[in-house]
């Protein structure tokens, strides 16, 4: 009796651990968000959010994936740690998800994986590029694009080679997204073996929106292209006040988290001419792509918007976990979930990249694509 008793007591301790199928019964799949969809990122993710639903809706009308409809839970954790853990628990231990989609923010996917990997639960194309998100490897780690750092790598030689820049600067976040695009900035400019130099950086709070100061003192150090981290109305911020100091000649290039729709779009063109290097290409350019456009003007019918970034990530991924819950089969469990993820290979129109997965890469794509804001449109100009 005794042992009988240890071994029950043992097995109520680990038995969220053990249970490698929850979030699925018969007739359903549970799948959670942890999202910002009133911070400094909610224009990724509200719309993600959006676009991803509507793409279930329409699978689950077509009888779901196996007679499985998809259920998905958002929280918004407002790019807050405390929120996001608190969300992280109750999507993980209380709805008891099968698995996370498009969770958004760097330091938050980050602290959420010790508990993921414990239960099993896949993390599929969250909303950040950090190479934390398939570094190190594990079976539960899906990204969907180029890394940040290697977007930087690219993206940073790419500048000097077609404008002339050498010296070369930061704004950012200090978080783990902010500081990766700094870290690529300067491994960029210490491999370049073409006297470029790093002049300097400045780092900002999530909610900062004076940045005078910063451009003066960037500038000083006779920056000529800076890198930036931060927020979308952030970036906005800091190529408006760019223009109102007069700095036409200085160059802004930013990663994957600032190739958004709205720095093409805002009324006043303070975006014009801002770079970015991403791991996807706009969707504008595509339209004639009747894929493209049959999802456009679905969406469009549906919203009443033009979809834009955060829509169309949100979009590709919810169609990656569709690809790997009917790859996975009938019988879904964790391992036949990432047994079906490890087949996948397909183009994917939404982003126009080739998406592919194998038991030795869970990055989805590598490709970097160096686009730049021309007039309200963002205009593809290399793809590396």
């Amino acid at each position: 009796m005794k042992n009988l008793f240890k071994a029950a007591v043992v097995a109520a301790l680990f038995a969220g651990t053990a249970n490698a199928d929850q979030g699925v019964t018969d007739n359903q799949v549970l799948i959670g968000s942890n999202q910002d969809m009133s911070g400094p990122f909610a224009a990724f993710g509200a719309p993600a959010m959006e676009a991803a639903q509507l793409y279930f809706d329409e699978v689950n009308a077509d009888g779901g994936v196996h007679g499985r409809q998809i259920k998905m839970i958002v929280e918004d954790h407002g790019y807050q740690m405390p929120k996001a853990m608190s969300n992280l628990n109750k999507l993980v231990n209380s709805d008891k998800i099968f698995a996370m989609l498009l969770s958004l923010g760097t330091p938050m996917n980050i602290a959420s994986f010790p508990l993921l990997e414990a239960k099993k639960i896949a993390n599929v194309n969250p909303l950040t590029a950090a190479r934390q998100m398939i570094e190190p490897p594990s079976p539960y780690k899906y990204a969907g694009t180029s890394s940040y750092y290697d977007q930087m790598m690219v993206g940073v030689p790419y500048m000097s080679e077609t404008t002339g820049v050498k010296n070369i600067c930061s704004m950012y976040i200090p978080s783990d997204f902010g500081l990766e695009i700094a870290e690529g900035t300067k491994d960029a400019v210490a491999a370049s073996g073409s006297g470029l130099t790093f002049g300097g950086e400045t780092k900002h709070k999530p909610d900062e929106l004076d940045f005078v100061g910063s451009l003066s003192k960037l500038t000083a150090s006779g920056c000529e292209l800076i890198t930036v981290a931060l927020g979308v109305k952030q970036t906005l911020t800091v190529l408006g006040t760019a223009k109102k100091m007069g700095l036409a000649d200085l160059k802004f290039l930013g990663g994957s988290a600032a190739f958004h729709t709205l720095i093409a779009k805002v009324p006043g063109g303070p975006g014009d001419g801002f770079y970015a290097a991403a791991g996807w290409s706009d969707i504008v350019a595509r339209m004639g792509d009747p894929a493209v456009g049959g999802w456009v003007a679905k969406y469009t019918e549906a919203t009443g918007g033009f979809p834009g970034t955060g829509a169309l990530l949100g979009r590709s991924a919810a169609e990656v976990l569709v690809r790997g819950l009917e790859a996975a089969g009938r019988d879904l469990t964790s391992d036949s979930f990432r047994a079906g993820m490890e087949t996948l290979d397909f183009e994917d129109k939404i982003t126009g990249v080739v998406t592919n997965f194998t038991s030795d890469s869970h990055q989805g794509a590598n490709l970097v694509v160096i686009s730049q804001v021309q007039g309200d449109n963002w205009v593809e100009l290399a793809r590396r």
